[in-house]
């Protein structure tokens, strides 16, 4: 099973994630910022990974402490659980949309970290979720993770443009992470 568990604990943030690559889309999210929960509660949903998050964090200073470091603790149990690699499809791509809005993400399971972001929101929040914290979130997983991800979104909802986000992020994570054959995907033979 391509599963695991991990915890980190700072004195902004006390964060548990467990992921299940192989799972059903189950999820069990809370990290006291409401639409983050529904965030990656779709991302659960999209990809078809089971994710359970349980954070506790400054939330009164901001969203900033809890956002990233869920990010960088997911980031690292998706690098965990994926293991060697053998077999991944290692690239794909989504493009979601969602009323007004079209995201597409790229992603590269490659063993190197990089993110391009191409978004821009009119509002400083979406809900409890500071709208700055969304590239923030996504970068924190590319580092943590090892993986390029690339990512862009248009449209006039900033709440549409968000969710349309991490659902093409999920969409492009699991097929990136399908196992398809038995061999590692790299001229160089080891990601």
């Amino acid at each position: 099973m391509r599963k695991k568990e991990l915890m980190r604990k700072t004195s902004e943030t006390d964060v548990k994630i467990s992921l299940n690559l192989d799972g059903n889309g189950r999820s069990d999210v809370s990290t006291g910022i409401e639409f983050f929960d529904h965030m990656l509660n779709s991302f659960a949903r999209h990809s078809f990974f089971d994710l359970e998050v349980k954070a506790e964090g400054d939330t009164g200073v901001d969203d900033h402490h809890t956002v990233e470091d869920v990010g960088i603790l997911l980031g690292d149990v998706f690098k965990e659980a994926i293991g060697d690699k053998r077999g991944i499809k290692r690239m794909s791509h989504a493009i979601v949309p969602m009323d007004d809005a079209l995201a597409t993400v790229a992603v590269d399971v490659s063993g190197r970290s990089y993110s391009v972001m191409n978004f821009k929101f009119k509002k400083s929040k979406v809900g409890d979720l500071s709208t700055e914290n969304v590239e923030h979130f996504f970068e924190s997983f590319a580092n943590s993770a090892r993986i390029n991800i690339n990512a862009r979104v248009e449209g006039e909802n900033d709440h549409h443009q968000i969710e349309a986000l991490f659902k093409a992020f999920a969409r492009a994570l699991s097929d990136a992470s399908r196992v398809e054959h038995d061999t590692i995907p790299s001229t160089k033979g080891v990601l």
